[in-house]
């Protein structure tokens, strides 16, 4: 088994935490696997297929043991700031090469834009960017209806709502807000608010500063960086797939269909299995070619 060392370095109002793998080949790049609001114990299973390459992993502020020491929102150029911060006490300069899911596709974009020369690969899988769709402005809507869901009536409905979105197929309805709120109970959700609001994905404002992210995409297509735009082929129809699709769009590159869902490399963290044997075999087929 490839021994883990587990690091934390400061950065602005807040306290992160990465951890290393040792690849076994020290020529190889390294591979950076970035996740949010999901942490690094999500890419478990994934990096398992990975020890050729030395493999860092981190915790985004606020999500798992990284910690917040100010009040202050975090954007996604927030996160790709912790991100170069990261890659740099981790493994130098680069070049690295980057899976990024999710949310931490989103800031990885911001990182190809603000930092060029460091990333050799980005796989983007499923960046949940509503900003890139058609129905931006009822799936922005939606979006907000979460959040306000989430201040009000706290997890569990918020949460109930959240997950009737991204398992909708197609564009969004325009009346989407006014829907009656899924039971929480049908999801494994709580019926009952604890009165906390430190979500990792709800609080602070994270899905909406997320979700509402413009990249730059003339510095994205500048950079040297090869970017890919992937989805689950599970996923085609949904938000996360037609926003990727859409992000591909505007970069001028086609979108690349892998394996699975949206955490189709999970092997059993946080409950969910994907096919991640088989997101592992394209994700080495991508960045190695």
């Amino acid at each position: 088994m490839t021994a883990i060392t587990t690091h934390a370095i400061d950065a602005p109002g807040a306290v992160l935490t990465y951890d290393v793998r040792s690849g076994k080949d020290a020529d190889k790049t390294a591979l950076v696997m970035v996740g949010s609001p999901m942490g690094a114990a999500g890419f478990t299973t994934l990096a398992g297929y990975f020890t050729d390459r030395t493999v860092v992993t981190y915790d985004p502020r606020q999500s798992e043991r990284s910690k917040l020491t100010s009040d202050t929102d975090p954007t996604p150029e927030t996160h790709a700031d912790d991100i170069h911060r990261v890659i740099k006490a981790a493994v130098g300069s680069g070049p690295v090469d980057v899976l990024a899911s999710s949310g931490g596709a989103v800031n990885m974009l911001a990182f190809v834009a603000a930092h060029p020369n460091v990333v050799r690969t980005l796989v983007a899988h499923e960046p949940p960017l509503i900003s890139a769709l058609p129905d931006q402005e009822a799936a922005f809507a939606a979006i907000h209806d979460v959040q306000d869901t989430y201040e009000r009536d706290g997890l569990g409905p918020a949460m109930a709502k959240f997950l009737a979105l991204i398992m909708h197929s197609g564009e969004v309805p325009a009346d989407w807000p006014d829907r009656p709120t899924p039971d929480p109970a049908q999801f494994g959700l709580p019926t009952e608010d604890d009165g906390s609001r430190e979500d990792p994905m709800l609080g602070r404002g994270h899905i909406i500063h997320t979700t509402g992210y413009e990249p730059d995409y003339d510095a994205i297509k500048a950079a040297p960086t090869r970017v890919v735009l992937a989805y689950g082929i599970e996923s085609e129809g949904l938000i996360t797939q037609r926003s990727a699709v859409a992000v591909a769009d505007a970069l001028g590159i086609a979108a690349t269909r892998f394996p699975s869902n949206h955490g189709g490399f999970l092997g059993g963290e946080y409950g969910q299995t994907g096919n991640p044997e088989a997101f592992a075999a394209k994700l080495r087929e991508v960045l190695d070619g």
